[in-house]
Order: C-alpha cells, then sequence, then structure tokens
C-alpha cells in the first residue's frame, strides 16, 4: 500500500468538493446524478484531487440543495496508486467542505485470508 493510500485511510481528514465552471449546489447536484464528483483532500501537500464514482445507495443525500443547506455523505470507489479504495465524505452543502477518508478494499490479486 503506498504512503497516500495509507495517509488518507488514518483519521477524519479536511476535504472539499471541487466543481467547475462554479461552485453551487446545482452544479453539485447534478454531479451526483451523473454519480460522479471530485473531491480534494486538502492537508496533502498541495491537495489531493480524487474522481469518485459514486455509490448512491451508500450516499446520504438528505441535504436541501435548493437552499444549499444540510450535511451529505457521499461514498464511493476508485483506484489510488494500484489500490482500490472507497472514500467516505462527509460535506456540508454551504461550505462545499467536511471531513473524509480513504478504506482500502481487498484486490482481487492477493490471496484472502482464511
Amino acid at each position: 500500500m503506498s504512503e497516500l493510500v495509507k495517509k488518507l485511510s488514518h483519521g477524519e481528514l479536511p476535504v472539499e468538493i471541487v466543481l467547475r465552471p462554479e461552485r453551487s449546489a446545482g452544479a453539485l447536484k447534478e454531479c451526483i446524478a451523473r454519480g460522479y464528483v471530485h473531491i480534494k483532500f486538502t492537508s496533502t501537500q498541495g491537495g489531493t484531487e480524487l474522481g469518485v464514482r459514486l455509490d448512491k445507495e451508500a450516499c446520504d443525500l438528505t441535504a436541501d440543495f435548493e437552499k444549499g443547506t444540510g450535511k451529505i455523505k457521499l461514498v464511493g470507489g476508485l483506484t489510488l496508486d494500484y489500490q482500490k479504495v472507497q472514500c467516505v465524505a462527509k460535506i456540508d452543502l454551504g461550505s462545499f467542505a467536511g471531513s473524509g477518508h480513504l478504506i482500502p478494499l481487498q484486490s482481487t490479486d492477493e490471496p484472502r485470508p482464511s
């Protein structure tokens, strides 16, 4: 496992949602509808921006997107440094920031413990 995966897997770390061209609750809602968001871990040198394919069933999207208030939980998968991981981020819609972490997943290439 790479040092970056280890670092992002330990404890809750500061994150923010990356939205282009505009940073709005509506733009975030569109990204969620497409099933793909960019989450930036801001505590690494220069920040680490990850593209996350959402697992919509695992997400909690009960915030008020019209007013841009409340908190959401985004959960999805990606591969970082050849390691499959799950990203979990809790985001405040007012600031587009929050906390998150990675969960390393068992690789299908490695033998599983019995």
